[in-house]
């Protein structure tokens, strides 16, 4: 064989050498990069569709009124300052005529001030306030204007347990002894009256789940809308 022949032959078998091993190579950066890829094309698919599904910052104004349901029951015997409650948007929230907090929209919300009531003292005091909502997935932080409710004045009722235990003594005592009889029984009946207005039981405040409050926002919150 000649000379030139023998080069022409070693270089075929190394060029063939060659496109083998980048074939191999090439087979095996692809197997490789396959997981590699597949999160590539499932990134841009998550682009594509947050693309797709942008959001819109709407303002909901201070003022606007946040209607909930409780869930649970709420009193100022029972519950304490600081005791967190839990509630749902009862009505949907409409901004510009477009409704930017639906209906049934989860809320939270927490006891400002418990008071329990006491016999022949103030009545019982309940403050509440909301701390957050929770639309398509995302919690927003708010501030509304609290929720007070008070139980209902004992003054009225001890006047007329007292008053009433008074008269009825000193009818009581005029029968038995006159005149004399009448004073005694008068502050006989007066005692009577005021353990009658002490067994009378206290003035609590008591809020049963599914009632329906109001809390308007104190300042505005921006919520994102879906477009």
């Amino acid at each position: 064989m000649r000379k030139a022949d023998r080069s022409f032959v070693l270089m075929t078998g190394l060029l063939a050498l060659v496109l083998g091993l980048a074939g191999c190579a090439s087979t095996s950066e692809a197997d490789g990069k396959s997981p590699a890829s597949g999160t590539k094309a499932a990134s841009q698919k998550g682009f594509f569709d947050k693309l797709f599904s942008s959001s819109t910052p709407v303002i909901v104004p201070e003022g606007t009124l946040i209607p909930v349901t409780l869930d649970q029951t709420l009193s100022s015997e029972d519950n304490n300052t600081g005791d967190g409650f839990d509630a749902s948007v009862s009505a949907p929230i409409v901004v510009g005529g477009k409704t930017i907090i639906p209906q049934g929209a989860r809320v939270r919300g927490v006891v400002v001030d418990a008071q329990s009531s006491g016999r022949l003292k103030t009545p019982g005091r309940l403050e509440l306030t909301l701390t957050s909502i929770e639309v398509d997935g995302t919690r927003y932080d708010i501030d509304t204007i609290d929720a007070r409710r008070s139980g209902k004045s004992h003054t009225k009722r001890n006047v007329i347990f007292i008053g009433g235990g008074t008269v009825a003594g000193a009818i009581l005592g005029g029968i038995v002894g006159g005149g004399k009889g009448a004073a005694i029984g008068g502050a006989i009946g007066a005692g009577g009256g005021t353990a009658a207005a002490a067994a009378t039981g206290k003035m609590d405040v008591r809020l049963p789940a599914e009632t329906r409050l109001s809390f308007p926002l104190s300042q505005p919150v921006t919520i994102q809308v879906k477009n």
